[in-house]
């Protein structure tokens, strides 16, 4: 799950065929306000090359940007921020982002945002929730913390063809215990270097909250991981620790000694991207939204 600061292009041209409400790159009016608008989204990620926009793919940034500026009637492609810039093929049920827009433009369209939105947006894509953020919110910065699930299937009896889309058929038996222990030596605060992606400047400090697994249902093991914020490919390179430990392949300390040698270790595999769903992102009381965005842009470094 990339974390970087999201790119500011509000004169983007937008590629899809609905007749647009205005002309995009028109400069907005002088002397509007902006206004700040929190988004709550959850999307199917088969259909995407991830969150952020590339040239020439289709992404779930792209659809929304698209979806609001015809939606609000805006001057431009708005830019949104997210919570967690999942890849290509991870899922969300909990999404959070902010966009700022001209106050006099959600003035005009509030009514009717939600309904538009709907119109305007792919069947993979939906926005649940749209309004005006609390003062200093941001949906990065401010979050607490984010929660992921993976979702396996250990029993090829078991395995159903209709959840095959967010659903990891593993056909070696799990042993949740084992992998459970071996999770707990990777809580608390730690580099992550070992089970992320590099980044040069970007920190691989982070607070892992919870990983833990748990049968939900006969052959459906159901991990859940929950972090302050995430490296690119930290949920499932923990991931595919793990299920090596629990069918067998390592030891119970060997994610542990993976850790502590703070180098991407080849041996871990990333598990597959499809089993993976954002499920919520946990902010603050309102009045504190801005304390905890100036406390999260702080760079962390190693004891």
């Amino acid at each position: 799950m990339r974390m970087r600061t999201q790119r500011r292009a509000t004169s983007r041209t937008p590629t899809s065929n609905p007749e647009p409400e205005c002309e995009p790159g028109r400069p907005a009016s002088a002397g509007l306000a902006p206004l700040r608008l929190r988004l709550d989204l959850r999307y199917d990620g088969a259909a995407f090359h991830g969150w952020a926009t590339q040239p020439g793919l289709p992404t779930v940034q792209q659809a929304v940007e698209e979806a609001l500026w015809r939606a609000l009637g805006l001057p431009a492609l708005p830019a949104l921020t997210v919570a967690g810039r999942t890849d290509a093929g991870v899922h969300a049920r909990g999404q959070v982002a902010h966009v700022d827009v001209p106050a006099e433009r959600w003035a005009a369209a509030a009514d009717s945002a939600d309904r538009r939105l709907a119109r305007l947006l792919p069947p993979s894509v939906r926005v649940t929730a749209i309004g005006p953020a609390p003062a200093g919110f941001d949906a990065r910065f401010s979050a607490l913390w984010r929660r992921y699930t993976y979702r396996v299937c250990d029993d090829p009896t078991l395995a159903d063809p209709l959840r095959r889309h967010d659903t990891l058929w593993y056909f070696r038996g799990l042993d949740l215990d084992v992998m459970n222990d071996a999770a707990a030596s990777c809580l608390g605060e730690h580099d992550f270097a070992a089970f992320c992606r590099a980044r040069q400047g970007a920190t691989t400090i982070r607070q892992l909250l919870r990983l833990d697994w748990a049968r939900t249902e006969p052959g459906i093991c159901l991990g859940t991981v929950v972090a302050d914020a995430f490296c690119h490919n930290m949920v499932r390179a923990l991931t595919g620790a793990l299920l090596a430990v629990g069918d067998g392949s390592r030891a119970r300390d060997w994610p542990g000694a993976v850790l502590a040698g703070r180098r991407r270790d080849p041996a871990v595999r990333v598990a597959p991207a499809h089993a993976l769903c954002l499920e919520e992102v946990g902010y603050p009381d309102p009045g504190a939204m801005a304390a905890r965005a100036a406390a999260t842009r702080r760079t962390r470094t190693s004891a």
